[in-house]
Order: structure tokens, then C-alpha cells, then sequence
């Protein structure tokens, strides 16, 4: 199945709230993990996902439904299937950050181009 715009929004959310999360953690045999409730909350106060609270619960059942998530005594965690579409998904964001970094370095380029003015 192929996920929507918020559903992929969604789990890179997650995957960057564990990112930031854990990075303190990283030198320790430690990893810590979030409920459903404080998930969705970060989600509606970070203002950029704009869908309403229970919008928001059913793309994560959706996102359960199709094992990209799964919950351990009520914590979400990223299955393994969700962890290969989070990598998928930085690395498409990756590849848009270049072109971005490309086009506002300001690097020599040796050959002139043409550019009209309307």
C-alpha cells in the first residue's frame, strides 16, 4: 500500500522525535520510548501536521495496521519494515536538501549561462 503525504509525515515524525530523543543516549545501552498519547501531542503542537487528534489516531492505526509500527507495553516502536521506509524517506529528503544546497551555494561555475530578463 502506498502511504499518504501525513502518513509519511507521520512516521518521519516519529523517527526524528527517537533521533532527538535518544542522541543524549547514544554512548549508553539505553533507548527510550514514547506513548501514543505524548506522540500525538507533540504532533498537534508542533502546528505542522494540521490534522485533528483523531485523524492523527487513525493514520497511526493505519500505520499499525500495515506493520510499520507496533506497540510494546503501550510505547511505540518502528518495526522493521517502518525503519526501511524512514531510511527511503530521508534519503528522498536527502536528495531535495542538495539540490537546494546546490542552487543557494554560491559556487564558482565556469561556464556563463544565458539568462533573459522579461
Amino acid at each position: 500500500m502506498k502511504l499518504t503525504k501525513t502518513q509519511r509525515q507521520i512516521l518521519f515524525a516519529l523517527g526524528e522525535f527517537y533521533k532527538q530523543l535518544n542522541q543524549p543516549l547514544q554512548a549508553k545501552p539505553l533507548q527510550l520510548r514514547t506513548s501514543k498519547i505524548v506522540f500525538i501531542t507533540f504532533l498537534l503542537h508542533s502546528q505542522i501536521i494540521t490534522q485533528q487528534e483523531r485523524a492523527l489516531y487513525k493514520n497511526l492505526e493505519i500505520l499499525e495496521r500495515e506493520k510499520l509500527i507496533a506497540y510494546q507495553r503501550r510505547m511505540i516502536r518502528l518495526t522493521e519494515k517502518g525503519l526501511q521506509i524512514l531510511v527511503r524517506i530521508d534519503q528522498e529528503l536527502g536528495q531535495f536538501l542538495a539540490l537546494k544546497h546546490f542552487f543557494t551555494e554560491k559556487k564558482g561555475i565556469k561556464k556563463e549561462f544565458q539568462t533573459i530578463i522579461y
